[in-house]
């Protein structure tokens, strides 16, 4: 199972082998989301969910 650091708390996280990068994964030490960006080297980032299309369609109804 492949493993890379926490960019949160830099412990070690496991990650499934056949994982895709945009897949998500959960520090077990500190409880981040971490969204694998990519796969060689295995890299992880901050999960951060993509607020833009409820920006864009609150935007449509203000007067």
């Amino acid at each position: 199972m492949p493993t890379t650091n926490c960019p949160e708390c830099s412990e070690e996280v496991y990650v499934d082998a056949d994982s895709e990068q945009g897949d998500t994964v959960t520090c077990d030490e500190c409880g981040s989301d971490l969204e694998v960006v990519g796969l060689d080297p295995l890299e992880l980032d901050l999960y951060e969910e993509n607020d833009d299309l409820d920006d864009e369609e609150s935007e449509d109804y203000e007067v």
